[in-house]
């Protein structure tokens, strides 16, 4: 058994070692048109192994199983940390903890997906694309993308954690083409969960992602230009989650802060309104399956719930147990890695503004003049908390009451004087960002969302 092996190396050593067993199996079926675009899977297996000696990092990997090959990574991986530690100045160190996790954890949904092969999919998956298509006749050309990965970890480590961790994520997309003469615009419509089939539809039923995806296209057609300038906006949780984790998460993330971001020299300062708390957590709270759901990070320390802004005030940051012991804290659970040949990098987990007492219709009914956003269509965001967004899902809202679809627009400005200029939270909760990956160095499987927000933000569109 692996576990075995594993464990063999890590006995009774006088340095850190972490080894880490990783299998991930991924399948993908794509249709367009009625075709098949797609139909592939993928499987990589392998050991990464890292080594703290004399305050210095080493690391290995192999794909081989075998004993001797095993043996072969610790003593490269030994070496590396070795001669790196003749030639470093500062010194790596590690918190200590109590959080180091032991047992199994096997997510909702791993052996469900894992015994359904994938050809059963097909005919929901070619179905959905042909209603897409079919949904309206100024639909050109429609898509359906379903793609479901396996993970299976072992992680181990000469000072306590032993566990065994399964799960899967399956994601599904929509993408809808309308053409009106000369001009084309584009729907889209998305979702992923920790999880079986069924769970990916906990907010909208598969039905209603078809519709959304095929009336986001459509309507766009015939659009009008949005009045630029700064508004005052409803953010929908898609949008919400995307402040949250691209704007703030980031900045946040202790390498970063370590590094030079904005958040450095704000811990302890009122950052946000009094109404947001914002949080990370390897838990699905508040709703369940989160896409990036994860019981343990890549370092064996529990994924808990990490408070960042506890009512406006900036309290904390994203750690791996090296950065932990910098700042004098806890290690929060968030190093991760994407493949067995990467080494664990702080990352996001599931990013979320905890959900308030307001109502949306009494939040729509506060504006005499803006929009409620939604649709997500990325964006960039930078280590300053500047950010610029997509938003394809856009309505007026003139005199207290949702009006005209507007065409896409972008929305623009600093996070933190956004999150300040928060005035309204609802009590409603959704995760809304589970599909596709972040990225950072290596992808990582996240998830983000919360309630409605009412806020300023500078809104692009005709002058």
């Amino acid at each position: 058994m692996i576990d075995s092996r594993l464990r063999r190396l890590v006995a009774g050593s006088p340095h850190y070692i972490e080894i880490r067993y990783h299998n991930r199996r991924s399948r993908s079926l794509g249709i367009r048109k009625g075709t098949p675009i797609e139909l592939a899977s993928k499987h990589t297996e392998g050991v990464g192994i890292r080594v703290l000696f004399n305050g210095a990092w080493g690391f290995a990997a192999t794909s081989d199983m075998g004993e001797a090959a095993l043996e072969r990574s610790l003593r490269s991986a030994f070496e590396g940390a070795r001669r790196l530690s003749e030639l470093r100045r500062h010194r790596s160190a590690l918190a200590e903890t109590d959080r180091l996790a032991t047992g199994e954890f096997e997510l909702p949904g791993y052996s469900e997906l894992l015994s359904i092969p994938l050809s059963e999919h097909r005919e929901t998956v070619e179905d959905a694309e042909r209603r897409l298509r079919s949904s309206s006749k100024s639909i050109d050309t429609a898509q359906c993308q379903y793609t479901e990965v396996f993970e299976e970890k072992f992680i181990v480590t000469s000072d306590g954690a032993d566990v065994w961790l399964r799960l899967v994520r399956p994601e599904l997309r929509f993408l809808a083409f309308a053409k009106d003469g000369s001009k084309m615009s584009r729907g889209y419509d998305s979702v992923g969960a920790t999880g079986g089939w069924q769970c990916m539809f906990q907010n909208r039923s598969l039905d209603r992602y078809i519709e959304t995806a095929a009336a986001s296209a459509v309507d766009l057609l015939a659009a009008a230009a949005p009045e630029g300038g700064r508004k005052k906006v409803i953010l929908a949780p898609a949008m919400v989650g995307l402040l949250a984790h691209e704007a703030i998460g980031h900045t946040v993330e202790a390498d970063f802060v370590i590094s030079g971001s904005v958040a450095r020299d704000l811990l302890g300062q009122q950052v946000a309104s009094e109404k947001v708390t914002l949080c990370d957590s390897g838990r699905s709270e508040h709703a369940p399956y989160a896409g990036g759901e994860l019981p343990v990070d890549d370092e064996g320390v529990y994924a808990d719930r990490t408070v960042l802004i506890e009512k406006g005030k900036l309290v904390g940051y994203l750690h791996s147990r090296e950065t932990a012991k910098q700042f004098g804290v806890k290690p929060t659970g968030n190093a991760r890695a994407w493949e067995f040949s990467d080494e664990p990098l702080i990352r996001m987990r599931n990013t979320y503004v905890e959900p308030g007492t307001d109502d949306l219709n009494d939040m729509i009914a506060g504006i005499e003049d803006g929009f409620y956003v939604d649709g997500p269509e990325g964006g960039q965001a930078d280590a300053t908390g500047e950010f610029m967004f997509g938003a394809s899902r856009v309505r007026r809202i003139k005199n207290g009451k949702l009006a005209e679809v507007v065409q896409k627009v972008t929305l623009s400005g600093n996070a933190f004087d956004v999150l300040r200029s928060v005035d309204a939270v609802s009590s409603d909760f959704k995760w809304d960002l589970g599909s596709g990956h972040c990225g950072k160095g290596q992808p990582a499987k996240v998830d983000a969302g919360g309630p409605f927000l009412r806020c300023e933000i500078l809104v692009g569109g005709e002058a």
